[in-house]
This record gives structure tokens, sequence and C-alpha cells, in this order.
């Protein structure tokens, strides 16, 4: 590929240096035959209802396209890289989810590709397209939530582009290079503060690949371009929020409250990783199991020492990128799959190439193996890949929860009311306001926060319901199901904020002539608990 060592002596690792090596051509043939195989499956399910977390970006998104900036009228822990990534796409491809859908669809392509570059350029082509073809299969995946536009899709690219950055500033010793590392990283950080760990690992990297070449001015001066490009897209925001009159409410949420809603018991941790690292791995397992051939040939093969460092510390700050809060959602672990899908590429190469003094045959076995592993991964999921619909597939992975419902409950809203109706939704499915084009009367999208111990629950629940009093939403839905407000079964802080909600509803709201949804999607039936409301504000109230 005609590409320079990353260090002296690393030279032979170079796909130049390596016979079994297939061409360029070859590779990026087999890369888009693969991208445009899982992008034909995403673009098949591309009309999949939002789940609550997409609603909540849509939202944020199509106010910040009205002029609206983040906080003002929505509050969430997430900062506000998400939501004009969002205002993006939804500006190219329509505030629809098959326009949400079709932008993710592209966001995984350009990554894949990425990730064939990386990959090749520290380990050779064949390690490269491996590790493309693994991420787009592994991305591809109801287990991690992949095909819905989550925010860590949106860290990784970022990310991606910011170590390939980095790589070749540490080659040709470029300071503007390091600084635009810096920026890239920053920038995933923007998406989510789970970004802060690709961050982590820029830094330790610059400073590691300084150390090695010259003293320690040297080290102080690139780690000192690299923290500063790295802090300038945080120091924007902060001064755009300020300058749009919403910095109290940002760094509350972002900062104050993040910090809070981070803390969890340790057992519980351990469980849901445990859970949650068995659900994810299990479509795809085969390539987990390839990917850890790969670790354990970085760790022991002399031939890679040179690239151990990289590879050890990149899948270590990965994994700390899954983990704030120790939640272990699925949809986390997307930020661990670049580092997998690398180590995949990295052991079927390694693999072939130990076998490469001895017949064609037994040389290709490893290549021909993963191809086996990766049409049998493709099979296991052929169901969701194949022959759902949208809807039947949003039901499969989410099961029980209102997606579905939902867009028939913001259609009535919107046929039902003026433009500049405001709607509150006593529930956590900010998508309905996305889809109805309605404001909400309270910045509260979502409940978990108001029925959980906190030091921060009563000032809350009193500013929710001060907000709805003041902006007297016309109306109301209510989300009477589990989902949508926390454990099942509640706890003495639901017991205790619940009831006040009901006397708001109560005093002010009757049922409207609309629809009522049981939470599978059907209509009403007499004795269902679970199910959406939706409430008029009652005549001259």
């Amino acid at each position: 590929m005609g590409l320079r060592p990353l260090l002296p002596g690393e030279g032979e690792l170079n796909s130049a240096s390596r016979p079994h090596e297939p061409s360029l051509t070859t590779c990026l043939v087999v890369l888009l035959l693969v991208i445009v195989f899982f992008g034909a499956i995403r673009f098949r399910l591309r009309n999949m209802p939002l789940e609550r977390d997409e609603g909540e970006y849509a939202y944020a998104g199509q106010m910040m396209l009205e002029g609206i900036p983040p906080y003002a009228l929505a509050y969430n822990m997430k900062l506000p890289g998400i939501y004009a990534a969002y205002a993006a796409v939804m500006t190219v491809f329509g505030q629809t989810p098959a326009g949400i859908h079709l932008g993710l669809l592209l966001l995984n392509a350009a990554t894949t590709t990425l990730i064939f570059f990386l990959t090749a350029r520290l380990f050779g082509r064949m390690a490269g397209c491996v590790a493309g073809c693994s991420y787009a299969l592994l991305t591809t995946s109801a287990s991690v939530m992949g095909f819905e536009a989550h925010a860590t899709n949106f860290v990784v690219l970022p990310a991606v582009v910011a170590i390939l950055l980095l790589l070749r500033a540490t080659e040709f010793e470029r300071g503007w290079l390091i600084f635009l590392s810096g920026l890239f990283f920053g920038l995933a950080f923007l998406m989510k503060q789970h970004g802060m760990f690709f961050m982590l690992f820029g830094l330790i990297y610059v400073l590691w690949s300084a150390r090695q070449k010259g003293s320690l001015p040297r080290v102080v001066k690139e780690g000192a371009f690299f923290s500063l490009g790295s802090v300038v897209p945080y120091l924007a925001t902060c001064w755009l929020m300020f300058h749009y009159g919403v910095f109290r409410q940002f760094w509350f949420w972002t900062f104050e409250y993040a910090g809070e809603y981070s803390k969890m018991g340790l057992r519980r941790a351990i469980r849901a990783f445990l859970e949650n690292s068995i659900h994810v791995a299990a479509p795809a397992i085969l390539i987990w199991i390839i990917a850890a051939v790969g670790l354990a040939a970085a760790v022991w093969s002399a031939r890679l020492r040179s690239r151990r460092f990289f590879l050890v510390a990149l899948l270590v700050c990965s994994f700390l990128a899954i983990c704030p809060g120790v939640y272990f959602r699925p949809h986390y672990y997307i930020l661990l799959l670049p580092v997998v899908a690398m180590l995949a590429g990295v052991g079927v190469s390694f693999a072939t190439e130990a076998m490469s003094g001895r017949s064609r045959s037994v040389a290709a076995m490893p290549l021909v193996i993963f191809v086996l592993c990766f049409a049998f991964c493709v099979g296991w999921q052929r169901t969701i890949y194949f022959r759902m619909s949208p809807v039947e597939a949003i039901r499969a992975i989410y099961d029980a929860n209102g997606f579905i419902p939902a867009v028939a409950v913001a259609d009535y809203v919107r046929e039902h009311s003026p433009t500049d109706a405001k709607i509150a939704v006593l529930g956590s499915e900010p998508e309905i306001y996305f889809y109805s084009h309605r404001h909400s009367a309270t910045g509260y999208l979502y409940m978990y926060s108001l029925i959980v111990h906190q030091k921060y629950t009563a000032r809350m629940r009193d500013e929710m319901l001060e907000e709805l009093e003041a902006n007297r939403p016309l109306y109301v839905i209510y989300v009477d199901v589990w989902d949508d407000w926390g454990p099942e079964g509640g706890g003495p802080e639901l017991e205790e904020f619940l009831p006040r909600l009901r006397e708001f509803m109560s005093r002010y709201y009757e049922d409207a002539d609309g629809p009522r949804y049981v939470w599978s999607g059907e209509k009403y039936r007499p004795g269902e608990t679970r199910q959406i409301v939706v409430m008029r504000r009652k005549a001259g109230l």
C-alpha cells in the first residue's frame, strides 16, 4: 500500500513484504460487496419505528432545525453533539425514521471502510479486509441494537478518523496533525461522554510514541498539541450553550446529574456485564473467538510486538468506554466492536502467515474458516435479515415496548391539535414529540430520574409539575407500563410521585376521543393495564 512504518523497525508488518497478501483491488471489491450486502439489509428495514433514545435525539435535532437550542425544552444528560448529528442527517434525508436510518446506513459504511484502512495500515491488507467485514457483521445485529441510530455509532466514526490521523501524525512528526487528531477525539466525546476513553487512548498513544522517539520536552510538546485539540470542541460547545442562554441547564444535566446517574451497585454491575456480554456476543460468537485468537497472537507473537502496545491500549480503553455507569447496555458494546474487528483481522492474518510455508491449500485454511464462520453468523440472523418486516423486527428486538403504538398516538395528536399546541408525555417515549411535531410542555422527556432515589429527585419532580402547570399542555399522553417508569413493581419513590401526577391529570384532563392502545399496539381491551392513554385538557381550564 506504499505506507511507511509507524515506528522505525516495523517494516516487517507492511503488506508488500508479505507474499500471501491479497491485492488492494481484491480487498476493496470484497469490502464493497459486504458493505452493499449489509446496506441492503439496513435499507430494507429502514422504516423501523424509532426507539426511545432515537426519539430523544430526533426531537432535539428537530428543535435545533427550528432554531431552539438543546436543553431549552428537552432535558437529558447526553452531550449535544448527537443532537447536532441528527439535525444534519435529517436535513439531508428528512425528518422520518427512514431518513434517520439511511443516515446510519451511510455512517456504518464509512466506518467500515475506515476500519479496513486503519487495520491494513497496521497489519496488512488481509487483516484489514477481515476487520472491515467483521465490523459490518458485528454492528448489523439486533444484539447490539445495531439497526437503531444510537449515539455510540456516532462516537466510533470520529474516533476511527482520529486514530488514523494520530498514526500519520506520529509517523511523520506533524504537530498540526496531532492537534487535528485531538480535535476528532473531542468530537467523539461530544457525541456521547463515553468517547472520553478514546480520547484517553489518543493521549496515551501520543505520549508513548513521543517517548519512544524523543526526549521529555518532545513528550510535553506533543501532549500539549493533542490536549489542546481535544478540548476545543467541548469549549466551543460551552460557549455556544452560554450564547444561547442554556448553559446552566447544559451544565447541570451533562455534568452534575450525569455524575449522579452513574452510581450503581457492584453486584448489579457484574450481573449486567455477564448477562449483556453473553447476549451481545451470541449471534456472532465465532467472530469473537477469532478475535480472541488475534489477541493471543498480539500478546505472544514476537512478530507483532511492535503493534502490541497499540492493540492492548485500544482494547483497554474501548472496554472502559462501555463501563460508565456500569449499565453495560447492549448498544454500548458498539464502542468495543472496532477493536474486536481489528483483532479478528489480526487472528486470520497471523494464522495465514504462520502456515504460509506449507501448501497453498493449507495456508488458505484460516481465511476459509473465517468465511465459513462469517456465513454461519449471517445464517444465524437470517430471520431478521431477510424475513421480518420493519414492524416485526422492532417488536422482536424490543418485545413489549411502545414504539409501534407511539406512531399512531402521535398521528392522532398532530391531526387534532394546532401546530403551536404543547403536549406532555407522562412516560418515556420522546419519539411521540418528534412524530407529532409538537413541543413538550415539560423538559422531562424520561420518567426514570423522577422515580429513583438520588439527591435531585425532589427538585426535579417539583420542576416538572411547575412546568406542566405553567405551560398547560393541550394533550397529555399517559404511558401506563413499567418499561417507561422503572423496575416492575415500582418502589417508595414511585408510590410517592405517581399520585401527584394522577391528581394533576384528574383535575385538568379527560380521556380524548382518540386511540387507546395496549402495549402490543392493538386496540384497547378493558382490563388491560399496559396501555397508552391520550387525554385532552378539559374545556375552560
